[in-house]
């Protein structure tokens, strides 16, 4: 294998395993912008994947092959729901965020595997009928080396997840909505003084991450896994948290570092037949998304500084 055929297979590879992280890192910025820690995404993720899966399965006799689109939907809209859970915990009973997020992320795990099986009378469902699969872009696909590179090979949802990332950054930092966003994540006090209901406000930014996390866990079903199981989703969520705080709670700084974590991805899963690295015990390649994100957190999350009220409680009129 050639250095450039190396490329060839580990930048569209990386990429892959890169969106899921996209969407739920973005949603995880939006919900600590908002001043509500989003350790719950690994749950809201778990979600997602069932209820696409669901839906992809229920459904594809209607819908033929284009069912994962209603897939990716429903999941987005599961995750919202159940971030609600989050919301009113965290943002009505002043609930603490961290507990509450772990509590989600347990929740969910066993209510999705429970409902497998009841459903599927096993510990996992079929496999769908209609995975999301990868095409290429026109006229850009020709293009020498990039094409090969970047736009052959690709899924819609990478290019959709690209698209996120620039709309959240343009959203959060060049609208009136992301201003307030960020006010009641700064110092809620203050935004509360000029008429922003700070509670809304971080309902919604909880519910976008929950929106996006689904989207997320629906993408692993749907590109990598083809089911749903209990290790469907294994520490995805939390890798999207490293990459939000890798990225310093910035949507493009997300993207990037969701990046860097889909190429560790792809060196743990194909890089048995990778030349350089073809003779690294698989044990290490497997654990290297995980100890890359300890490092990442090690190094970056002393000089990363978050929103100044994330994880704090509101309560109207108190300093």
């Amino acid at each position: 294998m050639t250095f450039l055929e190396v490329l060839y297979f580990i930048v569209p590879a990386a990429i892959l395993y890169a969106t899921p992280l996209i969407f739920t890192g973005i949603g995880a910025v939006f919900s600590e912008r908002a001043g509500v820690i989003a350790l719950g995404v690994e749950g809201l993720m778990v979600i997602g994947a069932f209820v696409g899966v669901y839906v992809n399965l229920e459904y594809f006799d209607v819908f033929g092959e284009n069912v994962y689109w209603l897939a990716l939907f429903a999941a987005a809209i599961a995750g919202m729901i159940f971030s609600l859970i989050m919301a009113v915990a965290a943002v009505t009973f002043r609930a603490d965020q961290t507990v509450t997020g772990v509590a989600i992320n347990m929740l969910a795990l066993a209510v999705t595997v429970f409902s497998v099986k009841m459903l599927y009378n096993k510990g996992q469902t079929d496999m769908i009928a209609a995975p999301i699969t990868r095409f290429d872009v026109p006229v850009l696909s020709d293009i020498p080396f990039i094409g090969p590179l970047l736009f052959q090979n690709v899924y819609i949802v990478s290019i959709i997840a690209l698209a996120v990332a620039i709309a959240a950054w343009f959203v959060i930092y060049k609208t009136p909505f992301g201003l307030r966003l960020r006010a009641v994540g700064e110092h809620p006090l203050a935004a509360d003084t000029m008429g922003i209901n700070v509670g809304r406000m971080r309902y919604i930014g909880v519910m976008i991450s929950g929106f996006l996390a689904g989207i997320g866990g629906a993408v692993i079903a749907h590109t990598v896994s083809s089911d749903f199981s209990a290790s469907t989703i294994s520490g995805q969520g939390f890798i999207a948290i490293a990459a939000m705080i890798f990225g310093k709670w910035h949507p493009l700084g997300t993207l990037g570092a969701a990046l860097f974590f889909g190429l560790a991805q792809t060196l743990s899963i194909g890089g048995n037949t990778i030349p350089y690295i073809q003779d690294i015990p698989q044990v290490f390649l497997q654990i290297l998304p995980y100890v890359l994100t300890i490092f990442a957190l090690a190094g970056f999350i002393g000089k990363a500084v978050g929103p100044k009220a994330g994880g704090q409680p509101y309560i109207k009129g108190k300093r």
